[in-house]
C-alpha cells in the first residue's frame, strides 16, 4: 500500500467537494467495512471472480456506468453519505484516482464476497474484513498526511462507521458448504463471528472510531438464490435459515447494547435488516414490488456476478422487484432500507 500512500500525499488538499450542501453534513465523514452490500467497487481493483463491473450491473446509475456496485443502481452508503449531507457518492478506497478531498470525507473499504472469517475469501480472492481493517490503517496514515494529525483524529473520531458483514461466512461456510460444520454447530459459529465483529470494533475504536452502526442480517433464507440451491417447493423462505438468522442478529443487537461500556465516548446502534426486508416480502404493495423472490435479471434464480451479463436479459421494471439479481436487492429496495435505518438513527427527514 506504500505507492498508494505516496500517490494520495502528494495531491495538493485544495479542491472543493463536488457535492455542495446547504447545512453542515451530519458527520465529516463515512466509512464502510463489509460485504457485497456495501462495496461501491473494490472488487474491481483485486483479482477475483466476484465483480459487477458490466452490464447490466449500473443500469440504473447515473449515465448508466457499472461501478462494481452489485446492484442496478445505488447502495445504502451512497444514499446514507447523501442524506447525511456528506456526497453524493462513497467511493471505494482502492480506487487510485481518489482524491484527498474524497478521502477526507469517507470511502469503503467493503468487497463483494467478503467476511469476518477469513476462510470465506479463501478461493475467492475477495478481501477479508481482517485486511479491510489494514486498509483503514493506510487510510488513516494518508489523511494524517494530509490534513495533519488533529485534523485527521477529529474526522476519523467524528465519522459514521458501518459495518455490514456475516452472511457471506453463513452461506459460503455452513449452509451451501460445510467447511466450518465440521468445526461448529450454528449456535457455535454465530459465537466465533460475533467475536470478530467486537474485536472489529475494538481495533476501530482504537484507531479513533467512535459512532458505529452495526447491521443484522435480512433474512438468508429468503434470497433467491438460496431458495433455488435448496429446491424450496414453491420458492417459499427457507425457515429454518430464517430462524438462525434471527438468532444470531439478538446476539448482535445485545452485543451492541453492551460493548460501549468497554468502550468510553463510543456510540454503537444496531440496524434492524431483518425484519425490513420481512415485512418488503410480506407486504410488497407497500413498496411498489410485485416481485420478491427472484431476481429481475436473467431468470433470477440463480444469476448473479458474471453470470448477470449482456446476454442475460433484464426485467423491464427493475422498481418492482425486491431482488436486482439472485443475491442483491434492487435501488428501490436499497432506498427502503435506507429510510429505514435513518429513522432507527433517529435522522429521518
Amino acid at each position: 500500500m506504500d505507492h498508494i500512500l505516496i500517490f494520495f500525499s502528494l495531491i495538493l488538499f485544495s479542491e472543493k467537494n463536488c457535492y455542495a450542501s446547504k447545512t453542515p453534513p451530519a458527520y465529516p465523514a463515512i466509512l464502510i467495512f463489509g460485504d457485497s452490500t456495501v462495496d461501491t467497487g473494490n472488487n474491481n481493483f483485486i483479482r477475483t471472480v466476484l465483480k459487477s463491473d458490466h452490464f447490466p450491473y449500473g443500469q440504473e446509475f447515473p449515465n448508466g456506468t457499472a461501478t462494481g456496485r452489485f446492484s442496478n443502481g445505488l447502495l445504502v452508503p451512497d444514499l446514507l453519505a447523501s442524506s447525511f449531507g456528506i456526497k453524493e457518492f462513497v467511493p471505494p478506497y482502492l480506487d487510485p484516482s481518489l482524491s484527498v478531498d474524497e478521502l477526507r470525507t469517507g470511502v469503503s473499504f467493503a468487497s463483494a464476497g467478503s467476511g469476518l472469517d477469513d476462510l470465506t475469501t479463501l478461493t475467492s480472492g475477495a478481501i477479508p474484513v481482517s485486511v479491510q481493517l489494514g486498509y483503514f490503517k493506510s487510510y488513516k496514515e494518508v489523511l494524517v498526511n494530509a490534513v495533519g494529525e488533529e485534523e485527521a483524529n477529529k474526522i476519523i473520531s467524528g465519522a459514521f462507521v458501518l459495518i455490514a458483514a456475516g452472511a457471506n461466512d453463513i452461506i459460503f461456510n455452513f449452509y451451501d458448504a460445510p467447511a466450518r460444520r465440521f468445526m461448529f454447530n450454528i449456535t457455535g459459529y454465530h459465537n466465533f463471528l460475533l467475536e470478530k465483529q467486537e474485536c472489529l470494533v475494538k481495533e476501530l475504536y482504537d484507531l479513533g472510531c467512535r459512532i458505529f452502526a452495526v447491521s443484522g442480517m435480512a433474512p438468508l433464507g429468503c434470497i433467491p438464490f438460496q431458495i433455488t440451491v435448496k429446491h424450496s417447493k414453491g420458492r417459499k423462505c427457507l425457515k429454518h435459515e430464517n430462524t438462525e438468522t434471527q438468532m444470531y442478529n439478538s446476539k448482535l443487537k445485545k452485543l451492541s447494547l453492551t460493548l460501549p461500556a468497554s468502550l468510553p465516548g463510543s456510540r454503537i446502534t444496531y440496524l434492524d435488516n431483518y425484519n425490513p426486508v420481512m415485512d418488503m416480502i410480506k407486504n410488497p404493495q407497500n413498496y411498489g414490488f410485485v416481485e420478491t423472490n427472484k431476481g429481475c435479471c436473467g431468470t433470477g434464480l440463480k444469476e448473479t456476478g458474471h453470470l448477470c451479463n449482456v446476454h442475460t436479459p433484464v426485467c423491464s421494471n427493475p422498481s418492482e422487484y425486491l431482488f436486482w439479481d439472485a443475491i442483491h436487492p434492487t435501488e428501490a429496495a436499497y432506498r427502503s432500507a435506507a429510510k429505514t435505518i435513518l429513522k432507527q438513527l433517529g435522522k429521518s427527514n
